[in-house]
């Protein structure tokens, strides 16, 4: 009994203790809460990016979704055009096609004097202006009379690559099949079939037998080697800038998420927005994180530091610091200059390059699968190098893949350097740039040390595999050195090119 009396009298003086120790409200704090609209302790931040993106949305309804690259025609580039199909490295196929591609210079009347320059992921084949389209191209401090590439000297055509949007067959084409667009019914394509389209048009149209040389810088070096690779006996010449013999993780690891933040932007519908509003929210995301893998952070720290746009203004969640005002500006004036659909296509197309006589010889035999199944043969699926996948099978990202690689690096290298070997014996520059961390340099050492071993398991000495690395001093520009540091790149390619 004294004990339940006990309990009872805590329990009142416990009860008693809680409500005297709550806080009591200050008088503003009690007028505020008397009134039947209180106002916030801090305003809320303005968000003008988005309002921005939300415009641009609204413009496009209004205006029509019509983007600068469903502009190119002929009054501005020269077309190739092939009626014959092409046959794929992963297995699909193109029952026909075409190729934008430009010129400067003239053929010799031999057909010796042509050298084919190619693209990186982005570009077109503007690389200079011309007399049907007079605007500055994207190297045109490069080409021209008595410059790097000597219009003088040498006949220079350079292409959009097919899966482009800048006047060759990509996603945005019409499918001659049905006569629909292609979207994402665009079959999956690779740098190697890129040059196979690029062929036809150097020996169908310009009858070259030889070219003096095949150059490029970023996909452009990628596609260089596999030019040579194809059509070993068809060049004399190859020069590889800032690219790579295969890709590596942690270029794959950001083209991926660029392309994740693109396919997430609900606008995209899988590939089928043609005639509607585009994914330009998901293009100027990728845009942006591409921006960061093309420059270097020594080259921000002198530009940008960790200064602000307006150091006098309250911190924004928006676009702040100077740096963030870059990227931000680099993404919105991309997002309509460029097909979504082909920004994905071609960046996976990097992903998948691989030099390594193992990749090699596994597209060879897809590609005649293919080609077998398109004359009427029987191939069953179980056979075929690449099976048909209705859906992606790694259907739980949330869970850890634990399956690491299959070839040891060693074993991986080696299997490079045989997949390189048709090369080297070729006369070969390959050009890499120290602050490069999207095709870091160690890549373009590699390319270069392979080479060399496979010149020597022929009995050269490997001295017709030239390297020249560009330190940070020569510059901190990164993977846009080639755009950006003229005479670093030009006086070695110009060498080359001549002796």
């Amino acid at each position: 009994m004294s004990q339940r009396l006990f309990s009872v009298g805590f329990a009142r003086h416990f009860s008693r203790c809680v409500v005297a120790s709550k806080p009591r409200a200050s008088a503003a704090r009690a007028a505020a809460m008397s009134t039947p609209n209180p106002r916030p302790s801090n305003p809320q931040l303005s968000f003008p990016c988005l309002e921005k993106l939300e415009q641009r949305s609204q413009s496009l309804v209004e205006n029509g979704p019509e983007p600068a690259y469903a502009k190119i025609t002929e009054d501005k580039v020269d077309i190739f055009r092939s009626t014959d199909p092409i046959f794929l490295d992963y297995g699909g196929y193109l029952p026909q096609f075409q190729v934008a591609y430009e010129t400067w210079g003239t053929l010799n009347s031999n057909r010796s004097n042509a050298i084919l320059l190619q693209t990186g992921l982005s570009a077109s084949s503007h690389a200079h202006s011309t007399a049907k389209n007079p605007a500055k191209g994207w190297w045109e401090n490069f080409i021209g009379p008595g410059k790097y590439l000597d219009t003088d000297k040498y006949f220079v055509i350079c292409t959009n690559v097919i899966g482009g949007c800048f006047g060759s067959t990509g996603p945005s084409s019409t499918d001659p099949s049905d006569g629909q667009v292609y979207a994402t019914r665009f079959p999956i394509i690779s740098v190697n079939d890129m040059v196979r389209a690029q062929h036809r048009l150097v020996k169908q149209h310009f009858k070259i037998d030889r070219l003096h040389a095949v150059m490029g810088s970023s996909m452009g070096g990628m596609q260089c080697l596999a030019y040579a690779h194809e059509f070993t006996d068809e060049v004399a010449k190859v020069v590889s800038i800032s690219g790579c013999a295969r890709s590596h993780p942690y270029s794959i690891a950001m083209r991926h998420c660029q392309r994740q933040v693109l396919m997430t932007d609900p606008n995209w519908n899988k590939g089928f927005y043609y005639g509607s509003l585009p994914p330009h929210t998901g293009m100027k995301l990728a845009r942006e994180i591409a921006t960061i893998t093309y420059r270097s952070g020594p080259e921000w720290e002198s530009r940008f530091g960790v200064e602000r746009a307006d150091p006098s203004k309250q911190p924004a969640l928006c676009p702040d610091f100077l740096i963030e005002t870059y990227l931000d500006h680099a993404g919105e004036k991309w997002c309509l200059e460029y097909d979504p659909n082909s920004f994905l296509y071609i960046s996976k197309a990097m992903d998948l390059f691989d030099m390594s006589l193992s990749a090699r010889t596994k597209a060879a035999r897809s590609r005649q699968q293919t080609e077998a199944r398109y004359n009427g043969e029987y191939v069953p699926d179980s056979e075929l190098e690449y099976k048909p996948v209705d859906q992606c099978s790694f259907d739980e990202p949330m869970r850890e893949n634990k399956r690491t690689r299959r070839m040891t690096p060693e074993e991986a290298a080696e299997d490079l350097k045989r997949g390189l070997a048709k090369l080297a014996a070729k006369e070969v520059l390959v050009i890499g740039v120290e602050s490069d961390i999207l095709f870091p340099a160690w890549q373009q050492r590699e390319m270069a040390d392979l080479l060399r071993q496979g010149a020597r398991e022929r009995g050269g000495d490997g001295s017709n595999i030239r390297h020249v690395e560009l330190s940070k001093e020569d510059s901190f520009y990164g993977h846009d050195t080639f755009l950006l540091a003229l005479d670093h790149i030009g006086g070695p390619v110009s060498d080359f090119l001549e002796n």
